[in-house]
């Protein structure tokens, strides 16, 4: 059960609140512009990393720092959405910018296959470009953190914020039984990639048992359960990573 306890002591509802939705300052208003890097050919290991619903990239300061410490190539997209920034796209929209993305990238650099992770919704983009915009020829892991793989009835809350539909977003597909959550349940996903869903009983976003992968007989699908970890410390938790790298190291010498 989700622990409300820190909301209600004045020093703690802070904390509380920047690891469920992230620091306002780092991730909401901090600069956002994506620091370009050609060390994709540097490894033979590439991670793309995909940022959640009104949320920025800024979000992966952490992971990507850890990442290339332990010798992995990193990447991240400005996802674009409201204000040009905080990834409010339509799925849909995403990863068809995902894959247009990363043929580009593959055939400027020369590399040919990568990981991703993805933080939330990021995680349904990835899904969505694997299973449907061509990824399951370039991808060789997916790693999700806190994502609605059954929608999570929170986003109730994007929707209103979104003007109840009056803006196009995808704060609709983030909802419980969403077409796009439907779709993605009914189509098998890849059984040649290992999906990791790492997700925690704290996480007031994304309630764990949203975030829970139905194998039906996939021996490639994994479910990490932690405590104590909100729903965007997710995104830089030391535990968390080793998970993390774990599961990009198992998918790497398999």
């Amino acid at each position: 059960m989700a622990d409300f306890s820190r909301l209600f002591v004045p020093w703690g509802t802070y904390g509380a609140l920047r690891d469920q939705l992230g620091s306002i300052r780092k991730i909401y208003v901090g600069n956002d512009r994506v620091l370009r890097r050609d060390d994709f050919g540097a490894t033979s290991e590439r991670v793309l990393l995909l940022h959640g619903f009104f949320q920025t990239r800024n979000l992966w300061d952490v992971m990507e720092d850890r990442l290339r410490f332990d010798g992995f190539s990193v990447m991240s997209f400005n996802l674009g959405g409201l204000f040009w920034r905080f990834n409010t796209h339509p799925v849909e929209k995403s990863a068809e910018l995902i894959a247009e993305k990363v043929e580009r990238l593959c055939e400027k650099h020369g590399f040919e296959n990568l990981h991703i992770i993805g933080h939330s919704k990021g995680g349904l983009i990835a899904r969505k470009y694997v299973q449907e915009h061509g990824g399951d020829k370039r991808v060789k892991s997916v790693v999700t953190l806190g994502t609605p793989h059954h929608g999570t009835p929170t986003a109730a809350v994007a929707v209103g914020l979104m003007g109840f539909g009056l803006v196009r977003s995808s704060a609709r597909d983030l909802l419980p039984r969403s077409r796009l959550v439907r779709d993605l349940g009914r189509d098998r996903f890849p059984d040649h990639i290992p999906l990791t869903s790492i997700y925690s009983k704290q996480d007031l976003v994304c309630p764990w048992w949203c975030s829970t992968l139905h194998a039906r007989g996939q021996s490639q699908m994994k479910n990490i359960a932690v405590t104590g970890i909100g729903h965007s410390q997710l995104a830089w938790d030391a535990g968390v990573y080793r998970h993390v790298k774990a599961a990009l190291e198992e998918a790497s010498n398999g």
